[in-house]
């Protein structure tokens, strides 16, 4: 594969001449609708010649809803090891509650792709969000602890999940180390049935890191506790902040930098986000909220405003402005350019592999870097 940066003047069949490659490959790898327009500063992914033989073997995961695409799941199945489905929550009495969809479908095919499917847990409360009092009441109590634990044995087994994902946030501080022994607990009672267990961490930087999202998760006694570990790599830029790059490469190097002084690198997944957010400026905090756009989506709204695309050399990561309705908006998302950097990170710190937040939109070009720059590991 070949990264090419799209210049005035470029056609798709400009392009294709020059690089002695069909149309239609360009058309396929980056999803390019009819009448085929190219925004300038657009980055395209063209299929050169063959795969190098001497890659890396990375685990990847992906999440996803049960109200995935068919199409879309069966696209993306053959680049993963394990698919998270999201999400099962729990009463405080450790009652499990499944996903409102029906999710048999989508274990069934992943296995079919011999990837593994994943039960993701997640403290969900009534209005929908990361409840922190039913995480302690789960914590801190043995009796609920144990019931749900029993629950997530017998649900691994009875619908044929093959590993369980533990997405806890906003945690107590006081929760810290009852969390990590609820993970352990959670290893502990899975590992005889040979199901992994994973936990997602928020991306910190240090130990002494202040703020909910972190002092509730203990780098070094999560290491221990699970098989593995998800950096959540993402959301510098999110719905209610300034607009920056979802995933800025110099922040997430550091995060990186800090997890493997607590946690080997073979446990360690580097988080990918698969989405950008478009901004509407002037950027007022309390006020503006970002739309959640697909990488994809990003790319044909610069060329519906003929909008340049930029590229942000330190965060790795392209950006564009455009004008609607005497408005201003700016647009960060993520490109082949910037996944690249990711996945050098991967390579440069050995890291187990990655996981995707999410993949419920189709970004072919990410699929086809992904599986020209690694071996992809399938049980």
């Amino acid at each position: 594969m070949e990264i090419y940066i799209v210049a005035p003047g470029d056609t798709v069949d400009s392009i294709a001449l020059s690089f002695g490659i069909p149309v239609d490959s360009i058309l396929y790898n980056n999803q390019l609708p009819y009448p085929y327009r190219l925004a300038i500063g657009q980055a395209l992914l063209l299929s050169t010649g063959t795969n190098p033989a001497e890659r890396k073997t990375v685990f990847v995961n992906g999440y996803a809803y049960p109200f995935i695409s068919p199409f879309v799941l069966e696209e993306s199945l053959p680049y993963l090891s394990d698919l998270s489905i999201f999400s099962y929550g729990f009463t405080t009495e450790g009652d499990l509650i499944p996903p409102l969809l029906e999710d048999d479908w989508m274990i069934e095919l992943a296995n079919n792709f011999s990837v593994r499917p994943i039960l993701t847990l997640t403290p969900f409360g009534a209005d929908g969000r990361f409840n922190n009092n039913l995480i302690s009441a789960i914590v801190n109590n043995p009796a609920p602890q144990e019931n749900l634990i029993n629950q997530l044995i017998y649900a691994v087994q009875t619908k044929g999940f093959r590993g369980i994902d533990i997405d806890f946030e906003f945690i107590l501080p006081e929760d810290r180390i009852p969390f990590a022994q609820f993970v352990s607990n959670v290893q502990t009672a899975l590992s005889p049935f040979g199901y992994p267990v994973s936990v997602a961490l928020a991306p910190k930087t240090s130990d002494s890191q202040t703020g909910l999202l972190y002092e509730g998760k203990d780098y070094g006694l999560l290491g221990q506790a699970a098989d593995n570990v998800l950096l959540m790599t993402y959301e510098w830029g999110y719905t209610y902040g300034p607009p920056m790059a979802v995933a800025p490469v110099n922040k997430v190097r550091e995060v990186v930098d800090y997890a493997i002084t607590k946690i080997p690198n073979e446990k360690i997944n580097l988080g990918i986000p698969n989405y950008g957010y478009d901004w509407t400026l002037p950027f007022e905090r309390g006020v503006t909220k970002a739309r959640t756009i697909g990488n994809v989506e990003a790319i044909q709204l610069a060329i519906a405003y003929n909008a340049p695309i930029y590229f942000d050399t330190t965060a790795m990561s392209p950006y564009f402005y455009y004008e609607k309705d005497g408005f201003y908006h700016e647009v960060w998302f993520e490109d082949v350019r910037s996944l690249q950097a990711k996945f050098a990170l991967v390579e440069e710190y050995d890291l187990r592999g990655m996981g995707y937040w999410q993949i419920m939109q189709l970004f072919r070009a990410n699929w086809l870097l992904l599986a020209d720059t690694f071996w992809i590991r399938k049980e």
